[in-house]
């Protein structure tokens, strides 16, 4: 095994877990979430020699899954798949139990946020630092907890939303 190929696997043992988080987290759907999973990394391997440790490592694979989930959403909002995409995530939720249920519910209620809030509402619950989470939006840290707040109050209202049905 090469050293590259040594690294790859490091690197996608530490960070596959949170970038199919941030995936399905656009998508709200398990296949579609290992596609573009798969598609990021395969972008990971293929410049990986260009990396220039400018950032860290995990922030370079966050911006390439970002790019390619939104991509994708170009994609699918061209081939008018959303309605397609909210009833895959209902019929999911149908199969899962309780708990699955909850967290099928967040993530549909994530997926009605703005880009940039699902990405960093993304990593907050991925637990990824605050400090990184700030380099990867390109805002101070004070100005993502500002965000963050936000967020989770908006994310509160689209939830009771859901509560009231």
């Amino acid at each position: 095994m090469t050293d590259k190929e040594s690294l790859f696997k490091e690197i996608f043992k530490s960070n596959s877990k949170r970038v199919f988080h941030l995936c399905y987290g656009y998508t709200g759907d398990n296949d579609a979430a290992n596609d573009l999973m798969q598609e990021t990394f395969m972008k990971v391997w293929q410049n990986l020699d260009k990396f220039r440790n400018q950032a860290l490592i995990s922030t370079w694979i966050y911006r390439i899954a970002v790019n390619t989930c939104l991509s994708w959403l170009r994609v699918e909002k061209r081939q008018g798949k959303e309605e397609l995409t909210d009833n895959i995530i209902e019929n999911k939720r149908e199969e899962l139990s309780e708990k699955n249920e909850q967290v099928a519910l967040l993530y549909k209620c994530i997926s009605q946020l703005e880009e940039n809030e699902r990405i960093i509402i993304t990593m907050v619950l991925d637990e990824v630092p605050y400090s990184e989470i700030a380099d990867i939006a390109g805002i101070s840290e004070g100005n993502l907890r500002v965000k963050i707040h936000r967020i989770k109050h908006k994310l509160t209202e689209i939830y009771n939303g859901y509560e009231r049905f």
